[in-house]
């Protein structure tokens, strides 16, 4: 048995650690408290139509920003529009395979996804898919392209390659937004479910359903890939943190209201929650099971969805100016406030 002046230094040295573990780690916190993120640019853009996604490609220095009927492509350096895709009939999601050279479009009104040319922009084929589908991801482990269908409650598998329909997967609920961990697992917010399915990528098979409660009716999913953790933003101002190697629960963290789309930057630690409030939530992992708000950035109203570019850190939002509503319709009984003519915004979020 070890004796305990011989021990002595190795009790030390453990508290030692200890001590430096935590210090280290206040520290971090500190020092991403005061990142002091702001928005650094704000671009209008104007141009017809609505939006709902954006995508950052950043090796091609572009930005992908659905517009109701086309995407609209800026370059992320010059903010410039360099370029446009037609023929997108309620566009709501971009998905790019730069391997191939090819981006798709996923349409609403049309159930269709558009395959377009990376270089060149022009669209070459339609493909159809389930019923309104709304966010589109690729799986590189599979080499598929993923559509969320909000009104069939399924997704559909797309073969980038031969641009034809691999399957559909029947997912029990109205899926939102998705997310990969790259090796052969896709994670779908079901938002009317308040959980997450999780797709064999692969098999196309659904292998659990996990809820996120008491995150409610979740929207933006993000992924720390590291770390087996996913990121899911819900409406009553909840983001709920779940293993996605177990499905185990991990925690909630407070948002701003009306979230729509959440980011992970894995360099620096930090989640971002785009909120409809105004506000962008900025919050750092502290540890796999413990996260901290570090900073509540003020944005625009509307603001509610974005993309990350992990080369410049930057946070990428859209929005535009509002007026009045215009009246209630038995068809339309709650109708959205009206859109001010040309003020479409791009918000670009920085240190």
């Amino acid at each position: 048995m070890m004796s305990l002046r011989k021990s002595t230094p190795i009790v030390l040295l453990i508290v030692v650690i200890v001590g430096l573990s935590f210090a280290g780690s206040s520290l971090a916190r500190a020092a991403f408290s005061s990142t002091d993120y702001k928005v650094v640019k704000t671009l209008k853009l104007g141009g017809d139509g609505g939006w709902d996604y954006l995508l950052v490609d950043p090796e091609a220095h572009r930005l992908y920003i659905s517009r109701s009927t086309h995407v609209m492509v800026v370059n992320s350096d010059t903010d410039q529009v360099v370029g446009d895709i037609p023929g997108t009939n309620g566009v709501h999601g971009i998905a790019l395979v730069r391997e191939l050279g090819k981006g798709f479009t996923s349409n609403g009104r049309d159930n269709s996804v558009t395959v377009f040319d990376l270089q060149t922009l022009k669209p070459s084929k339609q493909i159809p898919v389930g019923k309104n589908p709304d966010a589109i991801i690729y799986d590189p482990a599979a080499k598929l392209i993923f559509t969320c269908n909000g009104a069939s409650r399924d997704a559909t598998a797309i073969d980038p390659k031969s641009e034809t329909v691999k399957g559909t997967v029947a997912l029990d609920g109205r899926p939102e937004f998705a997310v990969s961990d790259e090796k052969g697992h896709v994670f779908i917010n079901l938002e009317d479910k308040s959980m997450i399915a999780e797709i064999d990528s692969r098999k196309l098979i659904v292998l659990a359903r996990w809820p996120i409660a008491p995150a409610e009716e979740p929207s933006g999913l993000a992924i720390d890939r590291q770390h087996h953790r996913l990121f899911s933003v819900g409406s009553n101002k909840l983001m709920a943190v779940v293993d996605s190697e177990t499905g185990k629960f991990v925690t909630t963290v407070p948002i701003g209201g009306g979230v729509d789309a959440a980011g992970f930057d894995p360099s620096t630690g930090l989640i971002f929650s785009s909120n409809g409030d105004g506000t962008l939530t900025v919050i750092h992992e502290d540890s796999p099971d413990e996260f901290s708000v570090v900073q509540t950035v003020p944005t625009q109203r509307g603001a509610r969805t974005m993309t990350l570019d992990p080369k410049t850190h930057k946070v990428f939002l859209i929005t535009a100016e509002f007026g009045p509503p215009p009246a209630p319709t038995a068809e339309r009984p709650h109708p959205r406030p009206t859109i001010v003519p040309g003020s479409f915004t791009l918000l670009i979020v920085g240190k």
